[in-house]
C-alpha cells in the first residue's frame, strides 16, 4: 500500500518485467473503498500479465490513450471508417442504435459472447422483422470483426451464426398496388387520420407520384425546388446512385406542397423532425414505416396493443412504403413508357449499349 502526501492510501502492486522490478496502482484501488480481497484479485490479474512478457503498466497506458473499452465505444470507432466508405451509412446506424445498443452498448467489449448475438437476433424475430435480423447480425459481424482488426478481441461472436439463424432468406418483393388497389388504400388512410397523419399521407402519395426513393423524399430541402417551373433538382449528394437529377412536378400535386410548406412552419425541410434532434432536421427513416404497419395492425409499440388492420378489412393486402416506387414503375408500363425512359425516371444507372450515348 502507498500512502500519498494528502493521506490517502492506494493499493499498489510490484512485478517484475525482463528481469527489472516494476510497481503500478491498482486501477481503482483507492483503501478502504477497495478491499483487500479484491486488491488480491487484481494484484493476481497484473503479475500474470507480466509473466507473459507484457509490461501492465505500458497495457494500461496504450488501452487508455483513445482505445475502445465498451461497445459502444467499438461502435463510434467502426462507424466512423464506416461512414467514409458506404454513401449508405445511415442503416447500419439505426440498426446500432435500436437493436443493439439497448442489449449489450454498455457492455465491455470482452465480455460480449455469442448467446448476446443469439438474444438480440431472437427479439427481432419475435416481432416479425427478418429483414431487419438479417442486416442487424451483418452490423453485429462487422461491428466485432472491427474488433478483431484492433487486437481487441481473439474472435468474433457473431461469426458463428448465419442467415438462417437470423431472418432466413429473403424472398425479392414484386409487390405493386393496382389502381383500384391504390384508390381503396388512400380512402383507409384518409378515414383514419388518427392514426395515419396527415403529412405521413402525403409522403405516401409524393412516393407513388414521383417514384423517388423514400430517403431522397424525406431529406428533401425547399431551396431544391422551383415551383414556377415545376421541377425538383435532387443533388448528386442526396442520389443514391450519384447521379443529380431533375425531377419534373405535376402541377396536380403542387397543392400537396403547399399544404407541406405550411407544415413545415419554416423549417429548411419539406419533412421537419417533430422532435428536437442534434443529429438531423428531417424525419426519420422509421417514421412512414412504423405509420404504415400500424394501419395494417402490426405492433409496432411494445407497450400498446395494435390496432386492427384497416387496410385488410379494406382488401388490401400488406405494403411497404418501397412498394410505392414499385407501384409507379408498373404504372409507367400500363401507360405505354418504354424500360429505358421508365429507368431514367427512377435514377437508375442505364448502361451503355455498344457506341450508343446513354
Amino acid at each position: 500500500m502507498r500512502v500519498q502526501t494528502k493521506g490517502l492510501a492506494y493499493w499498489e502492486v510490484r512485478y517484475t518485467i525482463n528481469g527489472k522490478r516494476s510497481f503500478m496502482t491498482i486501477e481503482g484501488g483507492l483503501y478502504p473503498t477497495m478491499p483487500l480481497v479484491a486488491a488480491k484479485a487484481d494484484a493476481a490479474k497484473i503479475k500474470l500479465l507480466a509473466k507473459t512478457g507484457k509490461d501492465p503498466l505500458a497495457e494500461r497506458n496504450r488501452l487508455g490513450n483513445g482505445q475502445p473499452k465498451t461497445v459502444n465505444d467499438l461502435f463510434e470507432i467502426w462507424y466512423a471508417k464506416l461512414s467514409k466508405r458506404i454513401k449508405s451509412h445511415a442503416a447500419n446506424k439505426r440498426h446500432y442504435i435500436n437493436e443493439i445498443k439497448p442489449h449489450i452498448g454498455n457492455l465491455a467489449i470482452t465480455q460480449v459472447v455469442p448467446i448476446d448475438i443469439q438474444n438480440i437476433i431472437d427479439k427481432i424475430v419475435s416481432s416479425k422483422r427478418p429483414a431487419v435480423a438479417n442486416k442487424t447480425l451483418i452490423c453485429l459481424k462487422q461491428l466485432f470483426n472491427e474488433a478483431c482488426k484492433l487486437g481487441l478481441m481473439i474472435y468474433n461472436p457473431a461469426s458463428p451464426f448465419k442467415i438462417a439463424d437470423a431472418g432466413g432468406e429473403e424472398k425479392s418483393r414484386d409487390r405493386a398496388l393496382s389502381e383500384p388497389e391504390l384508390a381503396i388504400a388512400f380512402k383507409v388512410l384518409r378515414d383514419n387520420s388518427d392514426i395515419f397523419t396527415r403529412d405521413n399521407y402525403l409522403t405516401l402519395a409524393l412516393l407513388v407520384s414521383l417514384g423517388v426513393r423514400k430517403g431522397e423524399l424525406i431529406a428533401a430541402k425547399w431551396q431544391e425546388f422551383d415551383f414556377e417551373k415545376q421541377d425538383w433538382s435532387l443533388p448528386v449528394k442526396r442520389s443514391k446512385t450519384g447521379v443529380a437529377i431533375n425531377i419534373p412536378i405535376p402541377g396536380s400535386i403542387i397543392p400537396w406542397f403547399e399544404e407541406l410548406h405550411l407544415r413545415s412552419c419554416g423549417s429548411d425541410y419539406v419533412f421537419p423532425s417533430r422532435r428536437a434532434s442534434k443529429r438531423r432536421g428531417y424525419i426519420s427513416d422509421d417514421t412512414l414505416n412504423h405509420a404504415l404497419a400500424k394501419i395494417l395492425g402490426k405492433k409496432v409499440d411494445s407497450k400498446k396493443q395494435p390496432y386492427e388492420n384497416f387496410l385488410g378489412k379494406a382488401g388490401v393486402d400488406d405494403f411497404t412504403p418501397h412498394d410505392m416506387r414499385r407501384t409507379y414503375r408498373t404504372l409507367l408500363s400500363g401507360l405505354g413508357i418504354t424500360r429505358e425512359i421508365a429507368k431514367k425516371c427512377l435514377n437508375h444507372k442505364v448502361q451503355c449499349i455498344k457506341q450508343q450515348t446513354c
